[in-house]
């Protein structure tokens, strides 16, 4: 049944670091060598297993790894994870985007270090437990403990208005979280009335039969909180506050993971549970992806704060990962899961390329920069690299996802694919704009400006690798993807 307690280990691994840093309260650069170090071993599991992924397969179709045991078994709560090709592709991004946020943070990070470290150690620990969580009960569970680290993180090293940010963010996502709570007790029960099982297990509970109005409402519940978090538009008003007055670790977490948890419960639960009534709320989701698409890059045109400009960016781009799930069509889900890492991959770098603008000029307003090319020539070679990414340039990693999820949605909605390929030419004129204000015009005001550290070097090069590979060679991805894919929409 469990093959060596890998998945536990992926989820508990980062808590027992949490834990350990508590001996080393008030020593900041022991706290940061023992955080990185349990977060990098953590990669090196992840990555192990997709370059190995076990061969045997388990009694749940389509996963490789299983764990499977009572819990509290009065209420039909059990400990199940599984793992197949998309929570794997995720896990790793969550080690990987992890790792990156604390290296981010080395320097970036001066006043309750330990604890700040703590935070990134438990949010890993919980968001690797959503991407493997396959009893809804559990799913739930660590739902909740992912959101209270990323609370803490803007609102005790935020900038500006944090408290209002990190407050709008907790109202926006304990509401939704409510209502999805009542809509797992509501199946739960139905499915118990039915059959006389009390389960919270996700295999058992798919095929339940609910009248189409109860469906309805339940898929309403599970959509809406999903959708707050993907986000999609207009439940997205949360996210450009959160992105501009977190720290740089909390905005690369929060565009590179929290986002995309979002994303994978409407993949993982909303759909398969709620199949009918997924089928009659997919014109509105439709409808709301393609308007988060062009209205996202619309609106990041206009702003004057690199740091809102890619969070807008992140609402235009997830609206592409949006569509690609409505369409439910094997090319468009396949696109929609590559797209969730890419967007990870080059939003990720983006923000960390603002905070080291931000830690070197202390603004991030576009008008206050211009000939960084001249000053900072391996920061701007980067800046320009992962803008070019982001904008979905053929050869790059963003590139990939949005055309498949593209060819695939135009088989389903063609009109919607249309009205989407304005969504591809705005982020160009954006980013031409962005790369042409910050790098290659007159310098506008004299500017400290020192150039890359080996530290920063070290980890845009290793992004920049993964952004080229994955934008030339996605196929190993793709082929994790095939099973589960086929799987869930039945083609």
């Amino acid at each position: 049944m469990a093959a060596n307690y890998l998945l536990t280990t992926l989820i508990f691994l980062p808590l027992a670091g949490a834990l350990i840093l508590l001996a080393f309260w008030r020593r900041d650069r022991w706290a940061k060598v023992t955080a990185i170090g349990f977060a990098g071993v953590e990669l090196l599991l992840a990555a192990w297993l997709l370059v190995a992924p076990p061969a045997g397969t388990t009694r749940l179709p389509g996963f490789f790894l299983l764990e499977d045991f009572p819990w509290i078994e009065r209420f039909g709560i059990r400990y199940t994870l599984g793992m197949d090709g998309i929570s794997l592709l995720l896990v790793v991004l969550t080690a990987f985007i992890t790792l990156l946020a604390m290296l981010v943070s080395w320097r970036g990070i001066s006043q309750r270090v330990p604890l700040h470290y703590l935070m990134l150690l438990v949010m890993e620990s919980g968001i690797m437990g959503v991407f493997l969580a396959l009893d809804l009960f559990l799913f739930y569970l660590f739902w909740e403990v992912m959101l209270i680290p990323m609370f803490f993180l803007i609102g005790i090293w935020g900038h500006g208005r944090r408290i209002y940010s990190a407050v709008k963010f907790f109202i926006y996502t304990m509401t939704g979280s409510l209502l999805m709570l009542m809509a797992i007790i509501g199946i739960y029960l139905i499915h118990g009335a039915q059959r006389g099982n009390y389960t919270f297990a996700l295999h058992e509970l798919i095929g339940t039969n609910l009248d189409p109005g109860t469906a309805l409402w339940l898929f309403g519940a599970f959509l809406f909180a999903f959708a707050i978090k993907v986000p999609v538009f207009p439940l997205h008003t949360w996210l450009p506050d959160a992105h501009t007055d977190a720290p740089t670790a909390g905005s690369v977490i929060l565009a590179g993971l929290l986002l995309k948890t979002g994303a994978y419960g409407l993949i993982r639960f909303g759909y398969p549970l709620f199949p009918s009534a997924a089928a009659t709320v997919t014109p509105l989701l439709i409808t709301l992806a393609v308007i988060g698409i062009v209205y996202g890059s619309w609106v990041a045109y206009a702003q004057e704060d690199m740091k809102r400009l890619v969070a807008y960016s992140s609402v235009g781009h997830m609206g592409f990962v949006a569509l690609g799930i409505a369409a439910w069509s094997p090319v468009a889900l396949s696109g929609a899961v590559l797209q969730m890492v890419n967007h990870g991959i080059t939003t990720g770098a983006l923000f960390a390329l603002v905070g080291m603008l931000d830690e070197r000029t202390d603004t991030r307003e576009i008008a206050a920069y211009g000939g960084v090319w001249g000053k900072a020539p391996m920061l701007a070679f980067f800046f320009l690299l992962f803008s070019m990414a982001s904008a979905g340039l053929p050869g790059l990693n963003n590139f990939v996802g949005e055309f498949l999820i593209l060819a695939g949605a135009f088989r389903v909605t063609p009109v919607a694919v249309v009205i989407a390929f304005v969504g591809i030419v705005l982020p160009l004129i954006y980013t031409v704009r962005l790369v042409q204000q910050v790098l290659f015009v007159e310098e506008r005001r004299p500017l400290t400006l020192p150039d890359l550290s080996l530290r920063e070097g070290s980890i845009l090069a290793v992004l920049a690798l993964t952004a080229i590979c994955l934008g030339v060679h996605p196929s190993p991805l793709l082929d994790l993807l095939k099973v589960p894919v086929a799987l869930l929409t039945g083609n």
